[in-house]
């Protein structure tokens, strides 16, 4: 078991600063020193990572998918083990890794777990575990607010989204990936690298966060009144009318102005957009 860790808690997630502190307990119970750097904002965990890799065995993670999205390029560059306490709204990589659900439950990993060898995406420079994507899903993370994820948790999504339809238009762009190119007109244009995203959406019916290859859909309908029609789809990761579905290792997308990219619902970057998968990435605890 490890010795020391560096324990980064977004005290914003949804059940952040409710649970940080029962958190804290809960692992030192087990016998591990906790380095703690409160005042840290999620956008400075790389540098503090950086700073605490030669002090400590791995680093907890307490909040959402997003907040994990801020401490990927730290893991990375240090390869520290990484240990998640699902403190989010929608937890979709602990979901992917089938960890528990209760803080209790997390917690005991550290001393019950195992570790295993993860994938990551890649657009752009920026790191993702579960999904990048263009179009209805970053018109959504900018319209969600803090305030809806806080009170309506998952369900928040859902409504945004139902509002978002009201006034979605398709786009153009194109998809290039092993000498293809393929001109879409299209709502959305998403990147999967692990198996959940949204709130439990699947990627692909046999997506899994180690199989070194990223896959793509795009969502071709021609109305929004169209889309509740493929949330059957949508929820198992299956191809259905007006959803194209490919997968590679190596995707560009480009479109005729620069269209925002959202990597595990934080925005990042845009297109023209270089999307990659990086093979056995990081370690994590499972």
């Amino acid at each position: 078991m490890a010795k020391r860790a560096l324990l980064l808690i977004n005290r914003h997630s949804r059940r952040g600063q409710e649970f940080s502190a029962q958190a804290t307990q809960l692992l030192q119970e087990t016998g591990i020193q906790l380095i703690e750097v409160p005042n840290a904002a999620p956008q400075a965990w790389t540098e503090v990572i950086r700073t605490w890799a030669d002090r400590v065995d791995l680093v907890i993670v307490g909040g959402g998918d997003g907040t994990l999205n801020r401490a990927a390029e730290g893991l990375v560059a240090t390869q520290l083990p990484l240990m998640i306490l699902p403190l989010g709204t929608a937890n979709d990589l602990a979901r992917t890794l089938r960890l528990p659900k209760t803080l209790p439950e997390a917690c005991q990993i550290l001393q019950k777990g195992q570790t295993r060898r993860i994938d990551l995406g890649w657009v752009n420079g920026k790191y993702f575990f579960n999904v990048a994507s263009l179009g209805l899903s970053t018109q959504i993370t900018e319209k969600l607010s803090h305030g809806a994820k806080r009170r309506w948790g998952v369900l928040s999504y859902g409504l945004t989204a139902f509002q978002v339809l009201l006034q979605a238009r398709p786009f153009r762009a194109e998809i290039r990936s092993g000498g293809e190119v393929i001109k879409v007109k299209t709502l959305q244009i998403a990147i999967g690298n692990g198996c959940f995203y949204g709130g439990g959406l699947q990627v692909a019916p046999d997506a899994a966060i180690d199989d070194q290859r990223l896959d793509c859909y795009s969502l071709e309908t021609k109305k929004w009144w169209q889309v509740p029609f493929l949330i059957p789809a949508l929820s198992q990761g299956k191809p259905g009318p007006w959803l194209r579905t490919l997968a590679s290792q190596e995707i560009e997308i480009h479109t005729r102005r620069p269209y925002r990219i959202t990597t595990d619902g934080e925005m990042t970057s845009q297109t023209p957009a270089m999307f990659r998968m990086v093979p056995q990435a990081l370690t994590v605890l499972v």
